[in-house]
């Protein structure tokens, strides 16, 4: 019954992961519309960009270590 319930709340955790991997598609869509609309600002919109990147993932890396930790701790 626990080990059912654990499995259940790693799932559910792991939500998180698909709105990680959806804000990374809009950061790099928005990088993609800004260079094509003004070039000249490519290197200050990528910077912009990686950063964001870096942010959103690290909020998918962290429902991944909830995952684990309720199926391994």
């Amino acid at each position: 019954m626990i080990e059912g319930c654990k499995l259940i709340g790693a799932g559910l955790s792991t939500i998180g992961l698909t709105g990680a991997a959806i804000g990374a598609g809009v950061i790099f869509g928005a990088f993609v519309l800004g260079t094509a609309r003004n070039p000249s600002l490519r290197s200050e919109l990528f910077s912009i960009s990686i950063l964001g990147f870096a942010l959103t993932e690290a909020i998918g890396l962290f429902c991944l270590m909830m995952a684990f930790l309720i199926l391994f701790g």
